[in-house]
């Protein structure tokens, strides 16, 4: 018997199907299989939103978000999905969901949830109309002004075994659920972040081994570009009715409600198979990004794997730039706090002074805008992260201070966000605790294995934990996946190679930075010594110094985060045999 173990805030979701015992009545077999077809689509689903299933007794559902935004989206997901599905059944056997949405207090142990929280949820299920959706009052305060959803409210209402009267909102779908079953489809309001449709890439070769593979590959693109949680991505069912068909992207794009549209097709000729891929921003039919991969046609599920990766690392960047060029274009809108911080991400990635203020201020204009924005205050707390780095800031234990006040209010925001386990990872590390980054770290990147700078990150922290050979595969990796990685990308392969005894690898990599520091030429200079190369060392201590005339070896050993006392010893070794004063 597992023991009772604290309270907390969460979002339940409960779902039914209705009619469900007169299907099983009409016809037994026929109905259980028809339930394990829809559970397969929709409980994917659920943990694609950020959610956890708890419980799938009979026709029932039951689920645990932490963010209720997460879980809005996704019964939103769900009950287009399974109108999807209904469009291609008689009416007689069509399962719809009833789905019931609370927000409040709830008491857990290692296995289930109880209370009110979710017995609210439960009776809500019950007040929504076959194939819509209830929220309490609770839920529809945290959602009616972050999502583009109308809702209708029911007013009080008293539900079994609960004491006080509940206020309850019905989601109005319009004509949307009634798309599917062949009349015309209303436009969709766009979300406030970006949104992706994934269209079914075509098979040019006449091969139906092809026609699998295809196939696969838009699933898998579709489920890896899900892990970031900053985009909106259309499901399976809702885009693979374009299937086989001619399309007007942004006819598309208006029926399913997106910013982006991703299509591309797969030919075989001989022994390789080409892949074509290409984003289009609908609102104003420009392409925003194209690739090609050409592979040897050996294993076709590594090429799978290996396109489905390189997509979906690299469909972010090509989406951050194209929102910043839309601010740059209209800098005075009030634009919507998803784009916002995608815009303070181009600039961080610049790595200089200037563009790290300017991003400073674009977060905070995200916060303003929505104050509960978890991914806005891990962004916050990376930005200042990066100007305590590189001693941007004028007080740097006030900017620490900060930081790390920033990123306690994103993990209590949202625990399942990656990208506040990057930066938690990060934190963590410069303050000196390696168990603590490596829980952070693994938990970003089980949340988000496609994210370059999760990746990168993986590599950077195995160099400082003394196993550089790993790191620099894993950082290879985030430049594999992303091939417009920034720049500093390359600082950290350097510092791995530099790290592995391997210098002139190490040496290779930092000249492949445009505009160096101060320590990028003590690398230089501590690589050449060792080589043994007096004359490069000597050229190098003096770049570096003309950069930063004070720049010491101890003062500099003490920002770096070496777990191992041997591989900072060989640090100070190096930087003193170049010439730096100690």
């Amino acid at each position: 018997m597992s023991q009772l173990q604290s309270r907390r805030l969460a979002a339940i979701l409960a779902a039914d199907i209705a009619g469900y015992s007169a299907l099983m009545g009409a016809d037994e077999a026929r109905t259980v299989l028809d339930l394990k077809a829809h559970q397969a689509v929709v409980l994917p689903m659920i943990g694609a939103h950020g959610g956890r299933v708890i419980d799938t007794a009979g026709d029932g559902i039951l689920a645990e978000f932490s963010s209720v935004v997460n879980a809005v989206e996704c019964a939103v997901a769900i009950q287009r999905a399974v109108a999807e599905r209904n469009a291609s059944i008689e009416p007689a056997r069509r399962m719809q969901f009833r789905i019931g949405i609370n927000l409040g207090d709830i008491i857990h142990d290692d296995v289930r949830v109880y209370g009110d929280g979710v017995n609210i949820a439960a009776r809500l299920e019950g007040l929504a109309e076959p194939g819509g959706i209830c929220v309490s009052g609770a839920a529809y305060d945290q959602v009616h002004t972050k999502l583009p959803l109308a809702f209708t409210s029911l007013g009080a209402q008293s539900l079994k075994n609960i004491a006080a009267a509940v206020q309850v909102y019905r989601l109005e779908f319009g004509d949307e659920q009634h798309a599917s079953t062949g009349g015309e489809r209303t436009p969709l309001p766009l979300p406030d972040k970006p949104s992706i449709a994934v269209l079914p890439f075509a098979n040019m070769s006449g091969d139906d081994e092809q026609e699998f593979f295809a196939d696969g590959l838009t699933e898998d693109l579709i489920t890896a570009i899900s892990q970031f949680r900053d985009f909106l991505v259309i499901s399976r069912n809702s885009t693979f009715v374009y299937k086989g068909k001619a399309v007007n992207v942004q006819e598309v794009a208006k029926a399913l409600g997106v910013h982006y549209v991703l299509e591309g097709s797969v030919r075989k000729a001989g022994g390789r198979v080409r892949i074509t891929a290409q984003l289009i921003d609908a609102q104003t039919d420009r392409h925003v990004w194209a690739e090609r991969y050409d592979r040897e046609l050996q294993s076709i599920f590594e090429i799978q794997d290996d396109v489905t990766a390189s997509i979906a690392a690299t469909l972010p960047g090509r989406v951050e730039a194209a929102a910043y060029q839309r601010i740059k274009r209209n800098p005075t809108r009030n634009m919507a706090a998803y784009e916002l911080v995608l815009a303070a991400k181009v600039l961080h990635h610049r790595t200089n002074k200037d563009d790290n203020l300017e991003a400073q201020r674009t977060v905070e204009r995200a916060l303003v805008l929505d104050p509960d924005y978890a991914h806005a205050h891990a962004w916050r707390a990376c930005l200042l992260g990066q100007a305590w780095v590189h001693d941007w800031c004028t007080d740097r234990d006030a900017a620490w201070r900060t930081v790390n006040e920033a990123i306690r209010v994103a993990l209590a925001l949202d625990d399942h966000d990656s990208d506040v386990h990057r930066v938690l990872a990060a934190v963590n590390l410069a303050s000196g605790n390696h168990k603590a980054a490596e829980y952070h770290q693994h938990r970003a990147l089980t949340l988000n294995p496609n994210n370059d700078l999760i990746v990168v990150q993986q590599g950077e922290l195995h160099t400082w934990l003394g196993a550089p050979e790993e790191g620099l595969e894993w950082i290879r990796k985030a430049m594999r996946l992303n091939p417009h990685h920034p720049e500093r990308f390359w600082n950290h392969l350097g510092r791995a190679f530099f790290v592995a005894r391997r210098y002139p690898e190490a040496i290779d990599a930092f000249r492949r930075i445009s505009r160096p520091d101060q320590t990028h030429h003590a690398f230089l200079a501590a690589c050449f010594a060792m080589q043994g190369d007096e004359a490069a060392a000597a050229a190098a201590v003096r770049s570096g110094l003309a950069l930063d005339p004070a720049f010491a070896v101890e003062a500099y050993l003490r920002t770096l985060h070496y777990q191992r006392e041997a591989d900072r010893e060989h640090h100070r070794a190096a930087l003193l045999k170049a010439g730096f004063r100690a």
